[in-house]
């Protein structure tokens, strides 16, 4: 086992919360976010690709997406993609530019929604509880090697429990502020 390193368990607790923000982002909350697409790939060239990387995709009102396709052979593609991708949009195409209308959420996907936005947030939970546990773990061995004393292990045990409160409760604000999002709109 590692010697304890309080800035790694920062850093991998920092991970499990930028993590959750990016599972966030791709939630739809009805109001057109360009990071809706971010899961879409399109097959282009002999191969998959993320649509970003073959059209701009930008949010001229609150509640449409426009992706201008930068090569017009691969409207066709970028058309297909994003509606085979369970996203519930239909593009409708205008040269090389697709339109994304999006429609509103229904009570029912808005509670399946914020039901999945509460487990990406247990799921980061988990995983800074892991953290949590290596670094209490990593201090009793260094006791036991003689590193440190027993009132270094227990300040520092205490250091490590407080930066889990702090990142939990970062976890718990992202979430709850996402959920809002979805039901209140």
């Amino acid at each position: 086992m590692a010697a304890f390193n309080k800035s790694d368990l920062e850093r991998r607790m920092a991970g499990a919360v930028e993590s959750l923000k990016s599972d966030l982002v791709g939630l739809r909350t009805g109001r057109a976010s360009v990071n809706l697409l971010d899961p879409v790939t399109v097959e282009v060239y002999g191969a998959h690709m993320p649509l970003n990387q073959i059209a701009t995709v930008t949010a001229p009102e609150p509640r449409m997406l426009s992706v201008q396709v930068w090569d017009r052979s691969n409207v066709g593609p970028a058309d297909k993609a994003i509606r085979s991708a369970g996203l519930g949009l239909n593009p409708i195409m205008d040269g090389q530019t697709l339109r994304l209308p999006i429609p509103d959420l229904t009570e029912e996907r808005r509670k399946e929604l914020a039901k999945l936005a509460s487990q990406y947030a247990e799921k980061a939970r988990v995983a800074v509880r892991n953290v949590r546990r290596d670094g209490m773990d990593s201090l009793k061995v260094d006791e036991k090697k003689g590193e440190i004393s027993e009132d270094e292990r227990k300040r520092r045990e205490t250091e490590v429990q407080k930066l889990t409160d702090a990142t939990i409760a970062e976890i718990d604000s992202a979430a709850t502020a996402k959920e809002k999002e979805i039901l209140n709109k």
